[in-house]
């Protein structure tokens, strides 16, 4: 019988946590850039990290904070952690992570963390390592400077407002939605396109390790939809994000975003695997 057990990890855990962590870099990027930052001390790192532990060795975790967000969980451990998260109760926003695991996880959770308000149940993940052959950048886009910072947030606020369905600037009245876009300028890892004052496109660089990062909130200002400014965007993003940030570049989109999925196909990202979303 294999004996298997569920803690919370500790900082001594570091080095086993990094090792499951960076044996798939672009799916746990999010995880692993909070990680490599935070360590696994909970106040530093937002959450707790759980690990799923088969004869003695770590197989498995779990980052357990604004987002519940299983990692190289097979079934066994995605049960394992369902029973932590039902005994601790609900605290995230969201669970995020590959569909395998997240869809069982989310279907141990319903019955009492139940109902979402929304499940996005196929995100396809979608990756690069090399800047894009078909589509030139736009020589506009460029890093935001600090003091750009009320030139960006409106744009940054659209685009949650419009992807979530919710306000970030609800609860806290956005202040720590302001830090997260503040912190993000201040690395550098934040662009636009500004015409005249205005914003017309903008992603970021959200999650970042050595070996790979995560762009995110991409959007193109509505008036200005449809003239292929997220294909030249995205092309120039991607051209900082390899030259500056890592080799491997990676992003998910919803799979009924249609638009959005040929759009960055033609830039050069290809399908990989997929997310699933439970928003709450």
């Amino acid at each position: 019988m294999t004996h298997t057990t569920t803690r919370v990890l500790e900082p001594s855990d570091l080095g086993a946590t990094l090792a499951i962590l960076e044996s798939d870099p672009v799916a746990n990027a999010f995880v692993t850039s909070r990680v490599q930052i935070a360590g696994l001390d909970p106040w530093r790192l937002g959450g707790e990290m759980w690990g799923w532990y088969a004869d003695g060795m770590l197989r498995s975790l779990c980052y357990s904070g604004a987002n519940l967000v299983p990692i190289c969980a097979g079934p066994e451990a995605v049960r394992a952690f369902a029973d932590r998260a039902r005994r601790a109760g609900r605290r995230c926003s969201s669970i995020v992570g590959p569909v395998e695991p997240t869809t069982l996880l989310w279907r141990l959770l319903e019955p009492g963390w139940g109902p979402a308000r929304e499940v996005r149940a196929n995100q396809p993940l979608m990756v690069t390592d090399r800047p894009s052959t078909t589509v030139d950048p736009d020589p506009y886009v460029r890093r935001i400077r600090k003091d750009e910072m009320d030139v960006i947030l409106p744009a940054c606020v659209a685009m949650f407002t419009e992807e979530v369905g919710i306000s970030p600037l609800a609860g806290d009245g956005g202040l720590l939605y302001q830090a997260r876009v503040a912190e993000l300028i201040g690395a550098g890892r934040s662009f636009a396109r500004i015409d005249d004052g205005k914003v017309v496109f903008k992603a970021e660089i959200g999650a970042a390790t050595t070996q790979a990062c995560q762009i995110q909130g991409v959007w193109v200002a509505p008036e200005f939809r449809g003239r292929r400014l997220s294909e030249t965007g995205m092309s120039a993003v991607l051209n900082h994000a390899l030259a500056d940030v890592a080799p491997l570049v990676s992003l998910y989109v919803n799979d009924f975003n249609t638009a959005a999925r040929r759009a960055y196909s033609r830039v050069g990202f290809r399908e990989t695997g997929a997310f699933m979303s439970v928003l709450f």
